[in-house]
Formats: structure tokens, sequence, C-alpha cells
């Protein structure tokens, strides 16, 4: 699928072009000439580049996700990372069709990191979809932390086990039934 084509790439073109336009009045026109490019030279010197705005980097990382360019791998992570949920919807679905085998890894450590759980749930949707052999165990130790008393991280646990669901995998069944038992 082409790039523009992506309602992902749209959705997230749109996105930012509010964003720059709250808080700079106007769109630059690099604004409309980085989300038509698909030249993955350009896009990877927008990415490297000095002193690029955030939206500029968002949009050259997704695109080189898109076309497969590795190059945009450790952005997109940072993207996934983002305190901001719509910006790591954007950069898991690059990451997804990125296909780069380093990304179950990233994606685990992100989930599992429990001083960044309040920012867990996209990595964990993430590690579900990608169904790599770090799934399970990383969702497993990320839904036991959940499942404490008191633990704010509802949709966190939530996300866990529709996770655990999807992939099957026996050795959830405990953890499954262990959060039974909860709200939610």
């Amino acid at each position: 699928m082409e790039n523009a084509e992506d309602p992902e790439f749209r959705s997230m073109i749109d996105r930012l072009r509010d964003e720059i336009e709250n808080a700079e009045g106007a769109v630059p026109e690099t604004f409309t000439e980085l989300a038509a490019t698909a030249d993955p030279e350009e896009l990877h010197r927008v990415l490297t580049a000095p002193g690029q705005p955030l939206w500029a980097r968002e949009i050259a990382a997704f695109r080189l996700g898109l076309l497969g360019d590795a190059r945009a791998f450790e952005a997109l992570v940072l993207l996934l990372n983002h305190r901001d949920p719509e910006r790591c919807v954007s950069a898991a679905h690059a990451l997804t069709r990125l296909g780069d085998p380093r990304t179950a890894r990233a994606a685990a450590a992100l989930a599992t990191n429990e001083l960044r759980a309040a920012y867990a749930l996209l990595p964990v949707r993430l590690l579900a979809e990608l169904r790599a052999p770090e799934a399970v165990p990383a969702l497993l130790a990320v839904l036991e932390r959940r499942l404490a008393p008191g633990d704010p991280h509802g949709r966190v646990a939530l996300a866990c086990v529709e996770g655990l669901g999807t992939l099957g995998d026996p050795r959830a069944r405990t953890a499954l039934e262990a959060a039974l038992p909860h709200p939610g």
C-alpha cells in the first residue's frame, strides 16, 4: 500500500497539521513537502538532521517504517515510548510494517519497564500483534504486576489479558485465571 493511502498515515498527518496550526498558527510549506515525499534518503536526512521539529521526525520515521527502511527503527521505538498515545499508535503501526526483528525485544522492554508502566499500553498491544516468542513471557510479567491491589493501570492489564487470549498460549492459563476476579 502506498504511504499516502495508508489510513494511519492520513490520520497522523491530520493530527500533526492540527498540532502545528494550534501551536504556530500556520502550517509551514516544509510540512506539506515532507508529507508528500517518499524518497528514503530525504526522509533519513530529516530524521537525523539536528534541530528538526518532532513532527518532522515523526513523519520521516513513519514513512521510512512503511517503506521497510530499518534506519527508522530507533526513532519509532522512541515514539512508541512517547507520553502522547497518538504518537505511540502511529509508531506501533509503522513498527509492525517495518518488520524489523528487533521490534519484539524493544516492545517487551518498554512493556515491562515498571518506571514507564503508564505508557505500556501500546507496547503491550504491539507484542500481541507481533506474535513473537518474547510476547507471552513479557505479557505474563506485565499482567502479574498489574494485578497487584490498587494498581492504577487497569487498561494495561486488560490489554495483556486480550493479548494473551489472542495468542492462545497454554502458559497464560494460570495468569488469566488469576485475572478473572479483578474488576474490568
